[in-house]
């Protein structure tokens, strides 16, 4: 119930929404298997693999529990007994595809050996890796994460991120800022792609068919004189030969990268 007494509802996009309590309890318990009645063979494991699978080829909205019941050949009653809903099922979800880019979890939290020791190789990595796994998973853009049910391979993620940037020397809140900052910037090209791929989808049309729909408008408002500064501007200035990514993500580690000499500069003057 929200805080004005009304009843609260979610569109089933919201990362702990349902029952808190039992969504953690699945993420860190131990024994996933209800104590009667499942079918044999049936897992929490399978129930979340192929909630992803589904999500990943036909978008979340497909995922349901009579969907799954029928990926996984049993009973909508029997995923009841390992999973409440779809709400918890999005938690497990999430933190299933969060852990994705750490494959050597098993070598202990300083990462696996060859991962970048330098600061700004973490976040290059950091970055790609983030941004390959939203491509992935593009349902991952319709989640709302504000509130994230925290589980092993959220906190993992974020332990192997903050020990991969303890060396930039910053306080703990400014670590935070980098991570945030650099996931914001993944999000966002990201989310850009998902649209125009979405827009395609939708339409039919092709980005050059669109834009060249508008060709003559814009023309003829470029020769108006009301806008010299895009009337000046170079042809290849929209090429999608630019490669946003690569320069948004050198722009970031070299604003950071001027933080972090600030910081410096800032202890070594304490130190006189």
């Amino acid at each position: 119930m929200a805080k004005d007494g009304s009843t609260a509802t979610t569109d089933g996009t919201v990362t702990g929404s349902g029952d808190l309590a039992r969504s953690l309890e699945l993420l860190w318990g131990t024994d996933e298997r209800p104590s009667r009645g499942p079918k044999p063979g049936l897992t929490l494991d399978r129930i979340v693999t192929a909630a992803v699978t589904v999500a990943d080829a036909e978008g979340l909205a497909a995922v349901s529990m009579r969907r799954l019941s029928t990926e996984l050949g049993t009973g909508t009653m029997s995923l009841y007994r390992y999973v409440p809903g779809k709400a918890e099922l999005l938690d497990l979800m999430l933190d299933r595809v969060l852990g994705e880019p750490l494959p050597a979890a098993a070598d202990g939290p300083a990462g696996p050996p060859g991962a970048p020791a330098d600061w700004r190789a973490a976040i290059d990595t950091m970055a790609r890796t983030y941004l390959d796994n939203l491509r992935r998973h593009p349902w991952l853009l319709k989640i709302n994460q504000a509130r994230t049910v925290l589980g092993p391979s959220a906190l993992r993620g974020l332990e192997l991120s903050l020990t991969a940037l303890r060396s930039m020397g910053l306080r703990d809140p400014e670590l935070i800022g980098v991570i945030v900052t650099v996931n914001s910037f993944v999000e966002g090209l990201a989310r850009t792609q998902a649209d125009a791929a979405e827009a395609l989808r939708q339409t039919g049309l092709s980005d050059q068919e669109f834009w060249d729909s508008q060709r003559p408008y814009l023309e003829r408002a470029m020769l108006s004189g009301a806008y010299p500064m895009m009337a000046g501007m170079a042809e290849d200035t929209f090429s999608t030969d630019f490669d946003q990514f690569e320069f948004g993500l050198r722009r970031l580690i070299a604003g950071f990268d001027a933080l972090v000499r600030e910081r410096a500069g800032e202890r070594t003057d304490a130190r006189k």
